[in-house]
């Protein structure tokens, strides 16, 4: 109880740090002027230009407006105030809207302390209702704008550029420390507190609509992907995936949309999303073995992979091989096997010529100590011999049904039940079928030792199924099996009698040899 009250006041304190870094000092804020509308319509914070003289320190100033809002004309004044009414958009002629979007815009790019919810009350829900005007203004179909031919387009590629500045200065934010990072800044040795609740950005209300409005932008038939891969570009890509480690699920849920939205629009951006999610996936592997959005860059995938053209390129193979097998590899492979499984999966139903590299692969990986795991690893091998060709099978089942019959022995009865449900497939069963002489020999012991020794009941009851199978498809190989087995068990059954026997012997002989003095320990 006390390192859980020492590592939340850990994790208090560091995000109390990250809350007053330098991206969030509002000293950094300058106010300027801009025009003014109606009196009782939403309100916007006003930020000076780069040629402005910085202004003195204000507790009530937001943040410095990201350089796309650098342009925007205002006229001069010499003290504004810091918030001013504004129009709604569809109250203002369509050639107004432009500016209007921007002086909202603005606003949406100044940031608040959220953690007080006493700070800028005013200013916090000014931003929350441009956010919300402007997500209808994005995903309005085109012809809300006006029936005029000769009207001007709805997000001009100066909106495009501010809307894409207001969303970054929001989303790309320091994020706080992660659970295990709190506890090593406490006990370098200590584990990660698996009950620990994730930690939940109160700033999300206002978070979710800058999510929203950025896939309203993405998915809006009005987006013209070539002025937009301006903005959205590498950059932007590559900070959207740090933020996939977030403890916030909410957040995550929202990225993973954004870049599957991304990946479909934007096609020229397509090579660079794949190879970044591979320099994750390396960077979790290989170094690092934490990271909170593996699962929802694998449901990413597992979309990607399904749209693959065939033939399958040999950079999808090599992912395949370099990035998807190893990801059975770490610990916390239980968070995200199902995702992970469904990519594998999906790979060999493309290409059944895969199947041997997979099951080699599962069989490098293969858990030795962890039960629960394996469990898991046996459920993707049924689904992936369901998708295996028989010219694949014989290639790989010498050391996969070695495999199999450990498993078959295992203590744990779980291990030992689940490979014993892979007789429940037909296809499997199929195949073990057209294979028998082979496969029979290896896993004949396995069965004779659960018959005869397994503690669990239903284990006993599933292996005497198994056995008569095989008994069934072919009686002759069955018996010969039995015959081998028989004379194995007495052979061994003869040397354990000479070893024994050698030993007494050599007892016998060494205390002859010392006298009646000798102790021997039995």
């Amino acid at each position: 109880m006390f390192n859980k009250i020492i590592k939340r006041g850990a994790r208090k304190g560091a995000r109390g740090h990250n809350e007053s870094s330098p991206a969030a000092d509002p000293r950094n804020a300058a106010p300027s002027s801009s025009s003014g509308g109606a009196g009782a319509a939403p309100v916007t914070v006003n930020h000076a230009s780069r040629a402005s003289a910085p202004a003195p320190p204000s507790p009530t100033s937001p943040h410095l407006a990201p350089s796309a809002f650098a342009a925007a004309p205002s006229p001069a004044a010499a003290q504004p105030p810091l918030l001013e009414p504004l129009p709604l958009l569809r109250d203002v002629a369509a050639a107004d809207r432009p500016g209007l979007l921007l002086r909202k815009l603005r606003l949406v790019a100044a940031l608040f302390d959220f953690s007080d919810s006493l700070k800028h009350p005013r200013e916090k829900e000014a931003k929350r209702q441009a956010l919300l005007e402007l997500v209808d203004y994005v995903q309005a179909p085109a012809a809300a704008a006006g029936s005029n031919n000769n009207a001007p387009a709805r997000l001009p590629d100066a909106v495009q550029e501010a809307l894409v500045a207001a969303i970054s200065a929001n989303i790309f934010r320091p994020l706080p420390p992660a659970l295990h990072e709190s506890a090593a800044s406490i006990d370098p040795n200590a584990t990660p507190d698996d009950e620990e609740e994730p930690y939940l950005d109160p700033a999300w209300p206002h978070l979710a609509l800058v999510y929203e409005l950025l896939l309203r932008y993405v998915v809006s038939p009005d987006t013209d992907t070539k002025v937009a891969k301006r903005y959205v570009d590498h950059a932007f890509v590559l900070r959207l995936l740090d933020h996939f480690d977030t403890e916030d699920p909410r957040e995550r849920e929202y990225l993973k949309t954004v870049l599957h939205r991304i990946y479909g629009k934007f096609m020229v951006h397509r090579p660079f999303i794949r190879k970044a999610i591979n320099n994750v996936f390396y960077r979790f592997i290989f170094e690092t073995e934490r990271h909170n959005g593996i699962g929802e860059l694998l449901e990413i995938l597992g979309s990607i992979i399904n749209g693959f053209a065939l033939p399958m390129k040999e950079e999808h193979k090599l992912f395949l091989g370099r990035a998807l097998i190893p990801l059975h590899k770490p610990k916390s492979v239980a968070i995200y096997h199902q995702q992970l499984s469904y990519c594998i999966v999906q790979f060999v139903e493309k290409d059944y010529k895969l199947a041997d590299a997979v099951i080699r692969g599962l069989l490098k990986y293969w858990p030795v100590i962890n039960c629960q795991k394996e469990v898991l690893f046996l459920g993707e091998l049924e689904d992936v011999l369901e998708a295996t060709q028989p010219a694949e099978f014989q290639q790989c089942m010498v050391p996969l049904f070695k495999q199999i019959g450990r498993c078959l022995n295992s203590a744990h009865f779980q291990v030992a039940e689940r490979a014993l449900f892979l007789w429940n497939n037909d296809h499997i069963v199929s195949l073990i079928a057209q294979n028998r002489g082979v496969i029979l020999p290896i896993i004949f012991e396995a069965l004779e030792r659960n018959i005869q020794s397994h503690w669990n009941q239903a284990v006993n009851g599933l292996t005497a199924n198994v056995r008569k199978m095989f008994l069934d498809m072919d009686s002759e190989l069955f018996e010969e099996c039995q015959q081998q087995y028989i004379e194995k068990v007495a052979k061994a059954k003869e040397l354990e009698e000479q070893r024994e026997s050698a030993w007494r012997q050599l007892e016998a002989v060494a205390a002859k040899a010392s006298g009646d003095d000798m102790v021997l320990v039995n």
